[in-house]
């Protein structure tokens, strides 16, 4: 296709919102009139189906829940008045919070004001805050975010590390919707030692977002925390970061989260356009079933060309992947759909792997995500009326075409500039995305049983890690691997505790090895304690 007619596509199928200043380009996406026309009975039972969702409908039979990540920005589109005023009070709730850490009304027990917040969650209770903290955190935030967002020992060494002296002066939020996930429990039990260590109070310091009657709960009230606030049963955890989730820790942060709120409801809206080419939503889920069939026959790249939206990739993988990467459909049938996700920034990876996506295998379509203002402040000429920013934009362009050129698929979103009120429009943009391709491909995207299959296998590898231990400290001489294994009663988990043994022996944890530890048929193995 020769220039000319690149341009006329690109005019054919550019969606530009004014209001928003949000352009979607997929044009440059492979797809015919053809397919376009097949997909239109898909596209009316996808817009039944959103309307379905924020009227309150069971989309998570497996928790016989309902989904309304929707009704947090626009409380009136909430099913029953209670659930509105919930959400309304929960979010003036959270402003007030704001400004009693901010004013020094909360303060801490040593006195002056709290500086610093220490984040501990993982998944969804992680990753939102993480981008939107990169994204839109000011240069001088009245308090700095740190997170812990994984069970690593020496990772979570080095963020105390990092807070230092400031700890005393650290507010600390516990993110957790059962109040039972193992690795955001461990960081709280870690964190806690920490503050007795230093004879300061952690109650005094800490305050938890977390589901009604949970675990967590129970502990914040038992121990009198600064505050609770609530994870509602219908928002899951990657489609919480406009709840409290995300919304505690912008607005901590000087993060104005009403804006967020505000260009979040805004894209809602214009996502509810039962009309394909008036609807930006239903444009890039055509977008990305066109590029791989139907079938996430190709990665989604994501390139953003600006700093700030460095983890936007980040957090697009658990969504997107969480959401659509499911081993049955709707009816029952083996489809393992999804489609992988990964990314970083532009023009940093055209150093990195665009060589590859250009001339590479053809197994991924690419979104750019361009930012029209280069800075808040004068542009400075690198070149006579050339800026840095003007070579930020050439890279994109070139490398657009560059693979164009080479027949690789690319969709351009374009926004005027990152702020609260677009970053709030881009989350609800791949959230919708998200819900009109799992009812285009037959999947439910609100539930997630691969993910707990796999904590019910990590469970059990600490079950016979506990079985192990207690074989060592009753056997008076040491036993091969083979031996342990049969008397913990685990023969068909030898090589589990294999690893288990040589973990505990790398950590000076009572297990002594003698023979080669690499070599698992020469080691004996005893307790020493």
């Amino acid at each position: 296709m020769d220039n000319l007619a690149l341009w006329q596509r690109y005019q054919d199928w550019l969606y530009y919102n004014e209001d928003l200043g949000i352009y979607l380009d997929i044009s440059r996406i492979s797809f015919s009139d053809a397919q376009i026309e097949q997909l239109k009975p898909k596209f009316d039972k996808a817009f039944k189906d959103i309307e379905a969702l924020e009227a309150g409908a069971i989309a998570n039979p497996d928790e016989n829940r309902m989904v309304g990540h929707y009704w947090l920005r626009d409380p009136d589109l909430a099913p029953t008045a209670k659930l509105r005023q919930d959400i309304i009070d929960t979010n003036n709730s959270v402003i007030d919070f704001q400004q009693q850490i901010h004013s020094g009304a909360i303060h801490p027990p040593s006195g002056g004001k709290f500086t610093d917040i220490l984040s501990i969650g993982i998944g969804g209770s992680a990753l939102g805050p993480q981008f939107v903290a990169q994204a839109l955190a000011p240069d001088q935030p009245p308090l700095k975010i740190h997170f812990i967002d994984n069970t690593d020992p020496a990772g979570i060494d080095k963020v105390i590390a990092n807070i230092g002296d400031r700890l005393e002066t650290t507010l600390v939020s516990v993110i957790s919707k059962s109040g039972g996930t193992p690795e955001t429990r461990n960081g709280m039990l870690e964190v806690k030692k920490v503050y007795q260590d230093r004879n300061l109070d952690f109650a005094s310091h800490a305050f938890a977002i977390t589901g009604k009657n949970s675990k967590l709960e129970a502990i914040a009230e038992r121990e009198g925390w600064l505050a609770i606030f609530p994870m509602r049963d219908w928002v899951g955890g990657r489609t919480s970061e406009l709840s409290p989730v995300g919304l505690v820790a912008a607005a901590l942060q000087g993060i104005d989260i009403k804006a967020m709120l505000e260009g979040a409801k805004a894209m809602d809206a214009l996502t509810r356009n039962h009309n394909l080419k008036d609807n930006p939503a239903a444009l890039l889920a055509m977008a990305w079933y066109c590029a791989g069939n139907g079938r996430g026959e190709k990665d989604m790249v994501i390139l953003p060309y600006k700093d700030s939206l460095l983890l936007f990739s980040r957090y697009l993988q658990q969504l997107i992947m969480e959401s659509l990467g499911k081993e049955k459909d709707l009816d029952g049938n083996v489809v393992n759909q999804g489609i992988a996700v990964y990314g970083n920034k532009g023009s940093t990876d055209q150093h990195a792997y665009v060589q590859q996506l250009r001339e590479g295998v053809n197994n991924f379509f690419l979104t750019f995500i361009e930012v029209l203002k280069d800075r808040t402040g004068e542009y400075v000429e690198i070149e006579p009326d050339i800026t840095s920013g003007d070579y930020l934009k050439g890279f994109l362009l070139g490398t657009r075409t560059a693979l164009n050129d080479k027949q690789r698929d690319s969709i351009t979103i374009t926004i005027p500039k990152v702020n609260e009120r677009i970053v709030g429009a881009l989350i609800a943009l791949y959230e919708r995305g998200v819900s009109i391709y799992a009812s285009l491909v037959n999947i439910n995207a609100y539930h997630q049983p691969g993910v707990e299959a796999g904590k019910k296998a990590a469970a059990s590898v600490l079950e016979i890690q506990k079985q192990v231990v207690d074989t060592l400290k009753q056997t008076s001489s040491p036993v091969s691997l083979a031996e342990l294994a049969d008397r913990a009663n685990a023969s068909d988990e030898i090589e589990t505790i294999y690893k288990i043994v040589r973990h505990l022996y790398a950590n000076d944890r009572g297990i002594m090895v003698q023979g080669n530890i690499g070599k698992p048929d020469t080691i004996k193995i005893s307790w020493q304690g």
